[in-house]
């Protein structure tokens, strides 16, 4: 429930301010949608990679050891898949998160019913809580790019790198 719980508590409380943009994946499906301009797509993603690395670096310098312990938290296929499995998951998560933001903010749902933004957050955290479920035995979960890049940069091992899409 962590991974979920905290994407809803994240969205509900930066929707007012950027419209809940914490994942480049999402960021690049709503500027596809042209419902985000290319400069600001560009700015979010820019923010949210650089936030990932930032919030990565202070989980190592207050917690360096459990840091060290789980490899940093960065992205790794695991024994017995395949890339292409580890690929299909994580494409396969990605589109499940990014139609249920879609889904979630529909402005032709809003129309129908005036509770609808105030919600969207909870199918938007339940759906990055199942793809967790699905994907972490796989490849610990690479749905959001930020966290995985930050994951990256911060713990800067080669095995860090090499199932990073």
């Amino acid at each position: 429930w962590a991974f979920g719980g905290m994407i809803f508590v994240l969205v509900y409380c930066t929707a007012g301010i950027s419209g809940g943009h914490i994942n480049p994946a999402v960021t690049f499906g709503l500027f596809l949608a042209r419902k985000v301009s290319l400069a600001r797509a560009i700015l979010y993603m820019v923010a949210q990679s650089l936030g990932a690395i930032c919030g990565v670096g202070l989980v190592k310098a207050f917690q360096n050891a459990y840091f060290t312990k789980y490899g940093g938290g960065a992205n790794g296929l695991a024994d017995g898949y395949s890339q292409g499995t580890g690929l299909a998951a994580e494409i396969i998560g990605t589109f499940v998160l990014v139609y249920t933001v879609f889904s979630a903010t529909d402005p032709k749902r809003n129309a129908r019913d005036s509770h609808v933004p105030v919600l969207a957050p909870l199918p938007i955290g339940f759906a990055v809580f199942i793809v967790h479920l699905a994907t972490i035995p796989i490849t610990g979960t690479g749905i959001n790019p930020a966290r995985s890049l930050g994951a990256a940069v911060i713990y800067n091992n080669d095995k860090a790198w090499d199932d990073h899409w």
